[in-house]
């Protein structure tokens, strides 16, 4: 029952076609191992090849145990098999982010570069029901935007640049999107797949584990059992005011730019102050996306800093949201300019 659901979510949103090759990236774990069982079962009738990317963090004493079955699933069937080891929390120390930020951005990386060296087209991770949901609810705690509570988008297409290779694009897919995790663990049981339980997942060092281990049981005893399902309707809710949004504001971008070059774009004033402030607020995180890359470190209090200098159009002020980005109002003119170019490469 499980594979008819997930081959329909597959179905609904185009997320596998003929001649895919699809990367999936493989802890051990349930959710995982479920998404691997799954396609590998799929990968026949549609006709899409499949790779696994796997990545021992060296944190965990169980971390061999789990290669090595990982492993040992794809050699009996065959399936090419990428693993990486590497010490996680030595880099996160040496570079100094958090271990759970470094771990997600090497997991990543090893996925871009396994795609490139095989000619791959598409990632494959097993994001399910409750992890968009646990998103949506940090999203929410730490104030985020509407487009926050779309959550963990089922597909999403990412133009990426790895060192001494072309601009490509690349597919993220996340069949498993529409699944729970009590129904991966069922499918898991039936099929004795006999998956890596991370006990890490059990301590609440981090804030997911405790709105996994604590809000959320909470809030499915006390205020409604289907907390998960209804916090995903809302998310796709959100995902299809996000998309109407991103339509609207890519034409009225259009219409503004009036100059651009690798390091800055130039809108027209006049026109974005005639615009409403929900339009305005997206037009800015569109632009310094276009310029920066990203929008990262741009809070609420930039954006309505730079509207209100826009508003008043005074000449030789401008703002420093951030150290890369510069942004200046001068003769009917809005100069959004980086100092890191990474545009056109």
């Amino acid at each position: 029952m499980l594979q008819e659901k997930i081959l329909k979510t597959i179905q609904d949103n185009n997320l596998i076609e003929k001649n895919d090759k699809i990367i999936i990236g493989v802890s051990g774990g349930p959710d995982s191992m479920c998404l691997l069982d799954i396609l590998y079962c799929l990968k026949e009738s549609i006709e899409f090849e499949i790779a696994v990317c796997h990545i021992n963090h060296g944190i965990r004493k169980e971390a061999d145990s789990e290669t090595a079955y990982v492993e040992n699933y794809c050699k009996q069937r065959k399936i090419p098999c990428f693993v990486k080891r590497i010490k996680v929390e030595e880099l996160a120390k040496e570079k100094k982010i958090g271990t759970e930020e470094m771990g997600r951005k090497i997991r990543y990386e090893f996925f871009e570069e396994t795609l490139a060296k095989i000619k791959a087209n598409k990632i494959a991770t097993a994001h399910t029901a409750n992890d968009n949901a646990e998103t949506v609810l940090m999203n929410i705690m730490r104030g985020s935007a509407i487009s926050g509570l779309k959550g963990i988008e089922i597909n999403r297409k990412e133009n990426i640049n790895l060192a001494g290779k072309e601009k490509f694009e690349i597919t993220y897919i996340r069949p498993l999107r529409e699944t729970t995790r009590q129904e991966v663990e069922e499918y898991c049981e039936q099929k004795e797949l006999q998956p890596k339980i991370d006990k890490s997942n059990f301590e609440n060092t981090y804030t997911r584990n405790k709105i996994r281990n604590n809000l959320i049981p909470y809030l499915k005893k006390e205020y409604n059992p289907n907390i998960i399902q209804t916090i995903n309707r809302l998310s796709d809710l959100a995902k299809d005011d996000e998309e109407y949004f991103s339509k609207i504001v890519a034409q009225e971008y259009e219409t503004l730019k009036i100059g651009e070059n690798e390091k800055e774009i130039i809108l027209d004033l006049k026109r974005f102050n005639t615009l409403e402030k929900v339009i305005k607020t997206r037009i800015l995180l569109y632009t310094i996306n276009e310029v920066t890359g990203t929008t990262q470190g741009i809070a609420k209090i930039h954006l309505e800093d730079i509207i209100k200098l826009c508003q008043n159009n005074v000449g030789n002020k401008y703002l420093t949201p951030h150290k890369n980005i510069k942004i200046f109002v001068k003769k009917g003119k809005i100069f959004i300019t980086s100092k890191v170019s990474i545009r056109n490469k």
